[in-house]
């Protein structure tokens, strides 16, 4: 927001660019989890592009950005995080799709800041940025230009040096004090981002699909079910995703025809998708352990149904695991 609006008061004439990686769905969990349905449910990108009166363009890479993933050159941050090759590549392709015939544009601007992102923001990777990307000197960062060397716009007059920043650091103070002078109330959370490869968890879930498999591989169904209920790994061969609540429930039933699904019928209680290749003994103890996380945890015995694609539903009454017998390594 404050690199467009500063460039945009210089009467230069900007539009945004959004590329949807799969890895950034902001409001999906808000949707889905009953604690986080107060919470606004916005796509940031369009909403920032309306607040600051640009155009906006959403480009899918999710097939392209798996080799970001995948085989990131300049490795990942701390946890499955390439931010370097990811930089790398939206910059690269930002440059591919803003110099085609139909677009002519003169050159790019990012809200980066030395110093504010371990992995991708240092003044040593600036240089690698516009270097490997091929934006060469045509990349303009407003907001900690003075802290480099002057980039083409620059030199040629098209932007005004003197009207750029020279932020430093993690700290956003400045950036927040700058956003208040120039009119701009409400922003979307400034530390952190939205990008569930830097979150631990999430990235010991996409290592352990990735070890299960035997295949370094995804699809955007493994990446939204990554960020959904309680996953366990009670053997090898299988993995459960057990909801925690009805909204996980609704959301999981979209996939009954892809997984067996295993539900608590004789008492409320979750619904948990079995991804793998389970055997019926698999899923009966599968079973007991979902009956664990319902009502009936208590029971002698609670009625489950289990239901592979394609086959008949069947209904087992089973007694659900103690606590004692769901330790804590089945937890991914």
């Amino acid at each position: 927001m404050l690199a467009t609006k500063v460039i945009k008061d210089q009467g230069i004439h900007v539009e945004g660019i959004n590329f949807f990686t799969g890895f950034c769905v902001e409001g999906h969990t808000h949707a889905i989890r009953a604690k986080d349905r107060k919470k606004e449910k916005r796509n940031n990108a369009l909403w920032v592009a309306e607040q600051l009166g640009i155009k906006l363009h959403i480009i899918d890479v999710i097939e392209e950005y798996k080799d970001v993933v995948l085989n990131p050159k300049h490795g990942y941050g701390q946890n499955l995080n390439p931010c370097l090759d990811c930089k790398i590549f939206m910059v690269n392709k930002a440059v591919a799709w803003a110099w085609m015939e139909d677009n002519d544009f003169d050159f790019i601007i990012t809200g980066e800041v030395i110093g504010q992102r371990p992995k991708s923001q240092r003044k040593q990777t600036m240089p690698i940025i516009a270097r490997e990307s091929g934006a060469e000197d045509r990349l303009l960062r407003p907001l900690c230009a003075k802290n480099l060397e002057p980039t083409l716009p620059e030199r040629e007059g098209w932007v005004d040096r003197e009207q750029l920043y020279g932020f430093h650091g993690r700290n956003r103070k400045p950036q927040i004090a700058l956003a208040e002078s120039l009119g701009i109330e409400e922003f979307s959370q400034p530390a952190g981002g939205c990008c569930f490869l830097t979150d631990k968890a999430y990235s010991n879930k996409l290592s352990d699909l990735w070890s299960s498999r035997g295949d370094r591989n995804y699809e955007l169904d493994d990446i939204m079910l990554l960020k959904v209920g309680r996953h366990l790994r009670p053997r090898p061969n299988y993995k459960m995703i057990i909801s925690r609540e009805e909204g996980e429930n609704h959301y999981l039933n979209g996939y009954q025809h892809e997984f067996p699904m295993i539900r608590t019928v004789s008492t409320g209680g979750p619904n948990a998708l079995v991804d793998g290749t389970p055997t019926d003994e698999d899923l009966l103890h599968a079973a007991s352990v979902v009956a664990r996380y319902g009502q009936g945890r208590d029971s002698e015995s609670v009625v489950m149904s289990i239901k592979r694609p394609g086959e008949d539903l069947r209904e087992v009454a089973i007694k659900p695991l103690s606590p004692e017998e769901i330790p804590k390594s089945w937890y991914v």
